[in-house]
C-alpha cells in the first residue's frame, strides 16, 4: 500500500471548487428558465392542460434519427447496449460508452432542462457514494492510500474513490440513453413495441395507465394545494396544520376513488373489454437494422475492449 499525504489547503480548495462549479450551474439552470417562462407566455388554459400531460409525450412532435427508429429495434439495442455499460470494468470502453450515449441524447433533440433534472435526481446518490467507498472499501495489497495531513485517523482508499466514480459513470451512461429511448416516441407506442417484444399484455396496459394518471394525479394535488393556500393555510410543525394535511390527503383519496370510477365507466362505454384498441402499426426498413447493427456492434466492441483489458492484467508480469 503507497501512501499519499494530501495538504488540509488541496482538500478545501478541492471542495470548494466543487460546491461553486454545483453553484454556478444551479445558478445558469435557474436564469434560463426564468428568461425562457419570462419570453414564452403560456395562457391558462393551456397551462393547465400541459399540467396533466405526460412529459415523455411533450417532445415526440419532435424529428431526429431516434424518431424515425423503429422502436421494437431502439428498444432491444439501446437496453442490450445499457446492460454491457453495467458490466464494464475499465475506464477506455466506459468513457468510449459515455461518448456515444451524449451524442445520442443531442442527436434526439430532447430537452436539457429533462436530462440535467433527472442527473440531479441521482447526484445525491452518486455524491454519497464519492463520499463512502474511499472510507468503507477494504484495503487490499497494491492499494493507495489518500492520508489527510494533520487528521492521520482519516485514510481514504483511492481504489474505493475510483470505483464509485465508474459505477457513477455507468448511472450517467445509462440516464444519457434513456433521453432516445423513451422520449422520442408517444408512451403508448413504446409499450406497444415492448409488448410485440414479449412483454406479457396485461403488464403493459398497467404500465400504460399508471403512466397516464400519475400525472393526473400530481395535476390534481397541486390544483388542491393552490386551493388551501389561497385559503390561508400554511405548513407549520402543530396539530392544526396535521389536521388541515390529514384533510388534505382524505378529499385527495375520495377525490381520486371518484376520478377512478367515472374513467372505468368511460372506458367501459367505449367498448374497453380487457384490451385497449391500437392502430399502431411497425413496418421494419434497412436504416432500422443498420441503426439496430450499429449499437449492438459498439456495445460488444465495448465489451471486448473491457474483456481484453481483463486479461491484460491478469497476464501482466506487474499483477
Amino acid at each position: 500500500m503507497t501512501p499519499i499525504v494530501v495538504p488540509w489547503s488541496w482538500i478545501v480548495l478541492g471542495l470548494g471548487g466543487v460546491a461553486g462549479t454545483v453553484l454556478i450551474t444551479l445558478g445558469a439552470l435557474g436564469l434560463r428558465r426564468r428568461k425562457r417562462h419570462g419570453i414564452e407566455s403560456v395562457p391558462a388554459a393551456d397551462a393547465e392542460a400541459l399540467g396533466a400531460l405526460p412529459e415523455l409525450d411533450l417532445s415526440e412532435t419532435a424529428s431526429s434519427v431516434f424518431h424515425r427508429w423503429d422502436p421494437r429495434f431502439k428498444i432491444a439495442s439501446l437496453i442490450i447496449f445499457s446492460f454491457v455499460v453495467v458490466s464494464l470494468h475499465f475506464w477506455p470502453p466506459l468513457l468510449l460508452c459515455l461518448g456515444l450515449a451524449a451524442g445520442a441524447s443531442a442527436a434526439a433533440r430532447t430537452p436539457l432542462r429533462r436530462a440535467s433534472r433527472r442527473l440531479g435526481a441521482m447526484s445525491g446518490f452518486l455524491l454519497m457514494l464519492l463520499i463512502v467507498m474511499p472510507v468503507t472499501v477494504p484495503f487490499h495489497e497494491g492499494d493507495r492510500l489518500l492520508l489527510i495531513d494533520g487528521l492521520p485517523i482519516l485514510t481514504l482508499n483511492l481504489r474505493g474513490l475510483e470505483l464509485a466514480a465508474r459505477i457513477a459513470t455507468k448511472a450517467v451512461v445509462v440516464a444519457l440513453i434513456m433521453e432516445p429511448l423513451l422520449s422520442t416516441c408517444p408512451f403508448s407506442v413504446t409499450l406497444a413495441a415492448v409488448h410485440r417484444l414479449g412483454v406479457p399484455l396485461v403488464l403493459c396496459q398497467m404500465l400504460l395507465l399508471m403512466y397516464r394518471y400519475v400525472f393526473v394525479f400530481r395535476h390534481e394535488v397541486q390544483r388542491m394545494w393552490v386551493g388551501m393556500t389561497v385559503r390561508g393555510f400554511r405548513s407549520r410543525s402543530g396539530w392544526e396544520t396535521m389536521a388541515s394535511l390529514g384533510s388534505f390527503l382524505g378529499m385527495l383519496f375520495v377525490r381520486s376513488m371518484e376520478r377512478t370510477q367515472r374513467v372505468h365507466e368511460a372506458m367501459l362505454c367505449r367498448g374497453y373489454t380487457g384490451a385497449f384498441p391500437t392502430t399502431v402499426r411497425f413496418d421494419a426498413a434497412p436504416r432500422d437494422w443498420a441503426w439496430a447493427a450499429f449499437w449492438i456492434t459498439a456495445a460488444g466492441v465495448a465489451f471486448i475492449l473491457d474483456r481484453w483489458g481483463s486479461v491484460f492484467r491478469a497476464l501482466s508480469p506487474i499483477s
